[in-house]
């Protein structure tokens, strides 16, 4: 009967060692220091907060972007008001103003780049030189949450002795 009791705690003792294993790195929201008064706010003058909370409007995102849409505010959006921001994309593509878009205007961009990056212009682009169009990626981003990384000692000690 004894070996069933010790075997009870042991595996009860296996869980609790789990657990603790397993969350050792979870983090509580009542170990982080409560933020002083007052510093969340604008540095310099500390301006006084309203005394009305403004109201969020009842329109929603779909009629927010109707209206940007419907130009002359007549409730409806007519085929030239639809195209307007095609035509203006268009236009600034169009750099001859002939109304047509040959090849050359549509590609500027990608002209430009190869322009750039064949840096001996012979006309075509060594490795290194395409190397050069690829596209600049941003760095990932620092998760806020984390502990700040501890100062290692080793320098300071090393002096010291």
């Amino acid at each position: 009967m004894w070996r069933y009791l010790v075997g009870g705690l042991a595996a009860l003792a296996l869980a609790a060692a789990g657990m603790l294993v397993f969350n050792r790195n979870a983090r509580s929201v009542a170990a982080l220091p409560l933020a002083p008064v007052g510093q969340g706010q604008a540095t310099g003058a500390a301006a006084p907060l309203p005394d009305t909370v403004p109201e969020a409007s009842d329109r929603t995102r779909e009629q927010k972007r109707f209206d940007r849409y419907d130009k002359d505010r007549d409730g409806k959006v007519t085929r030239e008001e639809y195209l307007a921001a095609r035509r203006k994309a268009f236009a600034k593509l169009d750099v001859n103003h002939d109304g047509l878009l040959a090849f050359d205007e549509w590609a500027v961009k990608a002209e430009g780049k190869f322009a750039a990056a064949d840096g001996d212009k012979s006309g075509a682009m060594t490795p290194v030189e395409f190397a050069r169009t690829a596209v600049k990626r941003k760095p990932p981003r620092v998760r806020r949450d984390c502990p700040p990384a501890a100062k290692d000692d080793a320098p300071a000690n090393a002096e010291e002795s």
